[in-house]
């Protein structure tokens, strides 16, 4: 049984989609849309740079959405993929972080331009939701989340530091004020983490320091036209498939400030029989953690043409 996952913030890289829109209209077709929707010429900055304007949350997320879902689309045209009398039918979509709109936008449920939309209004509400400096993020590695959630309450006192990330195989992330998340840094080492950094973020993002992000995410998710989708998705928020169409808009909002369950999203799938896995997007960052929670399960990544043209969409 498949599922396609759908990569988050950090996968982005410069050229990222350019051979795909040389080769395929409908990939191109993805960047026009996405640009009229912006009103801005992005797939410029993606395919040229530079780097700096790239890396822009707000210009990262639709960017790394709008790549997710070329790819989606292309493979879907060549290979029928969302025939659900097809045998390779993805029966679940799940997405990290943003990649939850590159999943909605794959499955039906939500428009291409409304989520390019949301996702640049998401990247900048997150981004100015605190100020420069005070906030910061930390991977920690060599651990597992029980021991991370010691350290955090321990490290919090009167500040915000929390999980932001459960990806698994050892690797958790943390989010917060800066203060408590450096101290967060110096327990872990009585508690043996075997390697604990802070992350080259703009912001704390999963946590409750995204609440005026949420506010604003609120009023822009409750316009939007949400309609069933094909396949079965997986939340974030509660590592689990949701049950209900209705429950989306809710999710979304809810996902902002709330850890990232990863590990629990994959084991999820795995024990409703997913065991093929393949990664739509640019980077191969949420294969890599998927071969480290299960080595059994069969993993690979299609981010361009010469990956489409390779990787065989069968049983």
């Amino acid at each position: 049984m498949f599922a396609y996952i759908f990569p988050g913030q950090g996968s982005q890289t410069v050229g990222m989609g350019k051979d795909l829109s040389k080769s395929s209209d409908i990939a191109s077709r993805v960047f026009e849309e996405v640009d009229d929707a912006l009103g801005m010429d992005l797939t410029k900055i993606m395919f040229e740079g530079p780097k700096e304007k790239l890396m822009l949350t707000e210009n990262a997320q639709p960017a790394i959405m709008a790549v997710s879902v070329a790819v989606s689309m292309v493979i879907d045209h060549q290979f029928n993929i969302f025939s659900q009398e097809k045998s390779y039918f993805p029966k679940f979509l799940a997405g990290h972080s943003l990649g939850e709109y590159s999943a909605l936008v794959s499955s039906g449920s939500l428009e291409l331009s409304d989520a390019a939309k949301l996702l640049r209004i998401r990247g900048r509400a997150m981004q100015e939701a605190v100020s420069f400096g005070n906030g910061a993020m930390a991977a920690f590695l060599g651990t597992e989340q029980n021991q991370v959630i010691e350290i955090v309450n321990r490290a919090s006192e009167d500040e915000i530091c929390e999980i932001a990330n459960d990806n698994g195989a050892g690797q958790v992330v943390i989010s917060g004020n800066k203060s408590a998340v450096e101290r967060a840094i110096s327990i872990a080492k009585a508690y043996g983490v075997k390697k604990s950094m802070i992350l080259p973020v703009s912001a704390p993002f999963h946590c409750k320091l995204m609440r005026k992000a949420t506010e604003i995410m609120k009023i822009e998710i409750e316009k939007l036209s949400i309609k069933d989708p094909k396949n079965i998705l997986i939340s974030n928020v509660t590592g689990k498939k949701i049950e209900n169409s209705s429950e989306i808009k809710d999710l979304l909002i809810k996902q902002i400030e709330s850890r990232v369950r990863w590990r629990e999203s994959v084991k999820y799938m795995i024990d409703n029989g997913v065991n093929n896995f393949i990664e739509i997007g640019p980077g191969k960052v949420l294969s890599g953690l998927i071969k480290r929670i299960d080595r059994n399960v069969k993993v690979s990544a299609i981010n361009n043409e010469e990956d489409i043209s390779v990787v065989k969409i069968n049983d």
